[in-house]
């Protein structure tokens, strides 16, 4: 009897799929259904949407999905034309359901389109949805993590401030938006660039990742010490544990003279000597005002093959900035150099401080005592023409050292006339400048 069954269950089964080969794509009633098709998509090509949208509504009811992807993207085109038509609430959310499902029919038919699918539906929730933080993480949580690095940054951004808003209502905790903030960046920086924009939009989102995450101060010191405090401990040798420790502490302010900042760092650079671990050395070392550490920490990053130019470039900013602050004239001067051969974007800071070394340089008491402020006039009026968001401040300086320029009258005694070129070297500096007057 059993057998029989069986026999029987089998035919059925061949029947039915024998059924439903026959119906073909366009489903049990094909005539209707390419009729409808055909309605709507003429409409649809003549951009009258109003009458394209009856007929969609016929094609979709009438036909199965495997009838035309277009379907569902047209569909969906044409609901959400609908949705800005709409004015009522409880209809809208009914437009959204249906534009959602249709990704999900869409992505259920033709999954070779899945991952545009996936991004595209998180769109959509960001878009009409976006203002309701709870939706939003839970919905696009799971479609980020079957995304992966594949995910478009604008649900990455989305997603973390979501948890942000949430964590801010108590109803996350800062490990959840901490967790969320590192997969963020680890994602976007996996991330794949087909051409030289896509690498830019990639910068520019793990840039407002960084951003949002900063401005949100979850990463305080006191919550990265109560989270990660006890994972050091259990685990001081898991370079991964400690590298993150040391990147989130970084980016927090006031959080380079803490007990683990201090271990993770000296961990960190035990298990992977490489330039990221000198880098956190010499902050860690600033902090704690050991200037030639500091200093031998910043150019060890600086010479290791691993780093990249543009990072090159802006530690030797930092370099510049580090020896003006603590006096260290003449590497000073040649760091902010370097930083502008590297990245002219670091231009107008730099000369900043190369105007500033010659303004505060010591010099003699014949024609160098006035030479130092030319030479200081020279690198003011550079940066002020590089970067306009330093001009203010670089035409500020030029006016304050402007006043210690010579009378005529003064400078004629030394057989000098405004305009004429003159050499000057002092305070481990030398520059060629032009001599002003009052």
């Amino acid at each position: 009897m059993k057998k029989l069954f069986l026999i029987l269950f089998a035919a059925m089964a061949v029947f039915a799929s024998q059924k439903v080969s026959a119906q073909g794509k366009y489903g049990a009633d094909s005539a209707e259904c390419i009729k409808y098709l055909s309605y709507y998509q003429e409409y649809y090509k003549q951009k009258n949407y109003d009458s394209a949208l009856p007929n969609w509504r016929k094609a979709y009811a009438l036909c199965p999905a495997t009838a035309s992807q277009n379907m569902f993207v047209h569909g969906t085109t044409l609901m959400t034309r609908l949705y800005n038509q709409t004015k009522d609430a409880a209809h809208r959310n009914a437009i959204v359901d249906t534009i959602l499902t249709l990704q999900d029919q869409r992505m259920a038919t033709y999954p070779k389109n899945r991952v545009s699918i996936l991004n595209n539906k998180g769109q959509y929730m960001i878009n009409y949805r976006g203002s309701d933080a709870q939706y939003i993480y839970s919905n696009l949580s799971p479609i980020v993590d079957e995304l992966g690095s594949k995910s478009n940054g604008s649900l990455l951004v989305n997603l973390l401030q979501a948890s942000i808003a949430l964590y801010r209502e108590n109803q996350l905790s800062a490990d959840d938006v901490i967790g969320l903030y590192d997969k963020a960046t680890a994602y976007i920086e996996e991330a794949s660039s087909k051409n030289p924009a896509e690498e830019e939009d990639n910068l520019k989102v793990k840039a407002t990742i960084e951003s949002i995450f900063a401005d949100s101060k979850v990463a305080s010191c006191e919550n990265l010490i109560a989270i990660f405090g006890p994972r050091y401990e259990a685990d001081p040798n898991n370079l991964a544990l400690v590298s993150n420790i040391v990147k989130l502490m970084n980016s927090a302010d006031d959080c380079a003279s803490n007990d683990l900042y201090l271990k993770a760092v000296t961990s960190m650079y035990t298990l992977d000597p490489s330039y990221r671990s000198a880098y956190a050395l010499y902050r860690l070392n600033s902090a704690r005002d050991n200037v030639a550490d500091a200093a031998n920490y910043l150019q060890q990053a600086i010479d290791s093959e691993e780093s990249d130019e543009a990072t090159d470039a802006q530690y030797y900013y930092e370099m510049a900035a580090f020896c003006y602050k603590n006096n260290m004239r003449g590497k000073a001067s040649e760091a902010a150099r370097k930083a502008i051969e590297m990245d002219h974007g670091y231009a107008g800071k730099a000369y900043l401080i190369m105007g500033n070394l010659w303004a505060s340089a010591t010099c003699g008491d014949t024609v160098d005592k006035w030479a130092r402020y030319w030479a200081a006039t020279d690198y003011y009026q550079k940066a002020r023409n590089a970067d306009p968001t330093v001009a203010d401040e670089a035409q500020s300086s030029i006016n304050s050292v402007s006043r210690y320029f010579p009378e005529a009258s003064e400078a004629f005694m030394y057989d000098l006339t405004k305009g004429q070129s003159y050499t000057v070297s002092c305070g481990g500096l030398s520059a060629t400048t032009t001599v002003r007057v009052q």
